[in-house]
C-alpha cells in the first residue's frame, strides 16, 4: 500500500474513496502526523465526497489544530455553509 500523499490525493480525485480512506488512515496510524494538516485534510476531503459530513468535520478540524493555516480551514467552513441552508431548508417543509 503506498504511503505518500499524493497517491492518496490522486486516488480520492479519481472517486477510490473506500481505498483512499482505508489508505489515509493506516498512514495516519504508521506516521509521525504530529505537525502535518495534509493527511486529516485529504481524509476529511474523502468523507466529505461519501457524504459523511461529521467525519468530514472531524478530520478538517483535526487538521486546523496542527496547522491553522490549512487549507482545511476553508473547506470546514464550506460544510458548514453547505449544513447551514440543509438546516434552513428542513424548517420550510
Amino acid at each position: 500500500m503506498p504511503n505518500h500523499l499524493t497517491h492518496w490525493k490522486e486516488r480520492i480525485k479519481e472517486g477510490h474513496l473506500e481505498e483512499a480512506i482505508e489508505g489515509l488512515t493506516c498512514y495516519i496510524n504508521t506516521h509521525d502526523v504530529s505537525n502535518n494538516d495534509e493527511p486529516f485534510y485529504l481524509l476529511g476531503n474523502a468523507y466529505r465526497k461519501q457524504g459523511n459530513w461529521q467525519l468530514a468535520l472531524n478530520n478538517y478540524l483535526e487538521a486546523i489544530e496542527r496547522n491553522p493555516e490549512s487549507p482545511a480551514l476553508n473547506a470546514h467552513k464550506m460544510v458548514m455553509d453547505i449544513l447551514n441552508f440543509y438546516n434552513k431548508d428542513m424548517y420550510n417543509q
